[in-house]
């Protein structure tokens, strides 16, 4: 049985800004919840998006029938967007717009494929930098200019040698 010691929950928070079609990503620095090396890890319970800025509406103006921005949280820097079978994978999700082809707008959708508040204890993250990464299938990203994250977290302290196997195993 690993043991643990608790903390206080706090919030980290992220954004990466759209290119157009074309993968980017920010990193997140850790290493101040982070050491594996000395036993500290971080505990992910809740991712919450935010597709675009307070001010931006999604540009439902396309006659496109479908459209789709997608970001992804990965403990490993990306080249492009990769699904849940690689190891490295958080959460992921997607904002889709579907129209009828002239224009008008049939359905939003704003989905997390995977987050860590699907899992009976959230998800625990033992390297020092982790990868939020965005991609749109249109030029224009819907007219956001960016996603934005944040994450419901805490610290806790595994043995050494549970640690380490958790960093290795993400990096």
């Amino acid at each position: 049985m690993i043991g643990m010691a608790k903390s206080d929950s706090f919030f980290i928070r992220a954004k990466t800004a759209f290119n157009g079609t074309t993968y980017t990503q920010s990193s997140i620095d850790l290493g101040a919840y982070v050491d594996a090396l000395g036993k500290s890890v971080l505990r992910i319970h809740n991712i919450s998006v935010q597709w675009g800025t307070p001010l931006e509406d999604a540009d439902t103006s396309t006659t496109n029938a479908g459209q789709t921005d997608a970001f992804q949280l990965t403990t490993q820097s990306q080249a492009a967007m990769v699904d849940l079978t690689n190891k490295s994978v958080i959460a992921s999700g997607r904002l889709s717009l579907h129209t009828d082809g002239t224009a008008a707008v049939v359905q939003i959708n704003d989905e997390l494929d995977v987050a860590p508040q699907h899992w009976t204890d959230g998800y625990l993250v033992g390297v020092e930098q982790i990868y939020l990464g965005v991609d749109s299938s249109a030029s224009d990203a819907f007219g956001l200019s960016q996603c934005a994250i944040m994450l419901e977290c805490t610290v806790e302290t595994l043995s050494s040698s549970a640690a380490m196997a958790l960093a290795l195993s993400q990096q």
